[in-house]
Parts: structure tokens; C-alpha cells; sequence
């Protein structure tokens, strides 16, 4: 479904991808790694075109979206939920909700069952949500556009424990319904939990790739490149 194949990055002069690939089949979620500052972003940012990579070649749905313009992109099937959340903190949970709507399949009613806190908050602004509760919005906001993949960078960033269980049980659940899933992320339980694919970035190049469940056996990757030696398996 979405093939990144040996893309380059750079801002200005100062590369920070260097032949970055990676691929997401359908109804799978994979999971991209690394520690701050290893690119992570930036791939994404590449996929999205708000930074094109100046080699290589990005596939989804069977179309070359290297060239595309970020609201092209979008129209393709592609949504992101980005890192900070980037809501409309003047505008009420609704109105942020609504602003983007597209397709079929998600709709506003349904919607509010993967987050029914957000129907209990409608009505306020989204400067008086709660940093859970923005993230919540984020990632509804996104899925209402209908997507055929989500993309979700550092969703778990900032939150309470108890908050990034809420966003592993929603993605489990999308999982379930067969939406195909990006999650870049640090917080390796989380991705171990809701992933089926593992890549590693690491100083701008992919490292390491493997199943999840090869990645929880293998102690000496986990310490070497993300910063861990144990964690909780699926």
C-alpha cells in the first residue's frame, strides 16, 4: 500500500534521511523507532511532501506521490495525525471535527464511539481540552477525512500512562477494522503492542527491521538503538 523506497532528505544543505525505505501492506500497522533526532519526522514530513526528498520514490496505492503537493497527498488516502496535536484551540471540538470531513465510512456519530469523551466536550474550544483529550481530537479529526492509512507521529508524546493505554486500545481497534497504520513513535511498549512490523532509524538510515515479536527477543538491537533492554511483550 505505501512503498518508501531509498528517499534522500534534506533541509537546506544538511541531509537527515539517507536511502530511507520502509512499506506498509494493507490492514497492517508498522511501527517506525528511534530515539529524538533520529529523523523520524522528517520521514514522515516526506511522505506527507511538506518535505520532498530530493531522491528516491514514494508509492501509495499504487501512485508515485513523491512529487505531490501536501493537500494532493491527502486526497490520495493519506491523513496524518501530527506531532503536538496542531488543533484548532479557537475552535469547539465539533467545529474541529467537521472542518476536514470527508468520505464515507467515519462519521461525526460514529466517531464519537471510538471517543466519547469528545461528545461530552463538543461545545468546548479546543484550548480547554486536556492534552489526552487533544489527542483524542487529533486522531478523529484525521480519521473522519476517511483514510486508507493513518499516519500517527509521537500520538503517545506528553501523556499520562493511563492516557496512552486509551491511544493503544483505539489503535488496536482500528487495527481490527482493517485500517492500515503508521505509528512513529519513541515509546516502544506502546508500539509493541499494537504493531506487526518494527523498522529502526537511526542517524537518518534504517538500522534495524523486523517482526515485532523478533524485536522483543532480541535485547542487544533494543539497547543499541532504542534505548531499552526489556519491555512488555503483546
Amino acid at each position: 500500500m505505501l512503498e518508501v523506497i531509498n528517499i534522500d532528505t534534506f533541509y537546506g544543505e544538511s541531509q537527515i534521511l539517507w536511502e530511507v525505505s520502509l512499506k506498509v501492506e494493507a490492514g497492517q500497522t508498522v511501527a517506525l523507532l528511534g530515539r529524538n533526532g533520529m529523523g523520524k519526522t522528517t520521514a514522515v514530513r516526506s511522505i506527507m511532501g511538506l518535505t520532498p526528498p530530493r531522491c528516491g520514490t514514494i508509492r501509495f496505492d499504487n501512485q508515485e506521490i513523491t512529487s505531490l503537493r501536501p493537500y494532493q497527498v491527502a486526497r490520495t488516502g493519506l491523513a496524518l495525525v501530527p506531532q503536538g496535536r496542531h488543533i484548532f484551540s479557537s475552535l469547539s471540538v465539533r467545529e474541529n471535527l467537521v472542518f476536514g470531513m470527508r468520505g464515507k465510512g467515519f462519521s461525526e456519530d460514529n466517531i464519537y464511539s471510538y471517543f466519547p469523551i469528545l461528545k461530552e466536550r463538543a461545545q468546548h474550544k479546543g484550548n480547554q481540552l486536556s492534552g489526552g483529550e487533544q489527542q483524542m481530537l487529533s486522531i478523529a479529526r484525521a480519521l473522519l477525512t476517511n483514510p486508507k492509512l493513518l499516519l500517527m507521529d509521537e500520538p503517545s508524546e506528553g501523556l499520562a500512562p493511563i492516557i496512552i493505554q486509551t491511544i493503544g486500545d483505539i489503535i488496536l481497534k482500528l487495527k481490527e477494522e482493517g485500517l492500515s497504520i503508521l505509528l512513529i513513535e519513541q515509546n516502544v511498549a506502546l508500539a509493541v503492542q499494537v504493531s506487526d512490523y518494527i523498522y529502526i532509524l537511526h542517524k537518518g538510515k534504517i538500522a534495524h527491521q523486523c517482526s515485532t515479536q523478533e524485536l522483543v527477543k532480541n535485547e542487544r538491537i533494543q539497547a543499541e538503538y532504542i534505548g531499552v533492554s526489556r519491555f512488555g511483550g503483546r
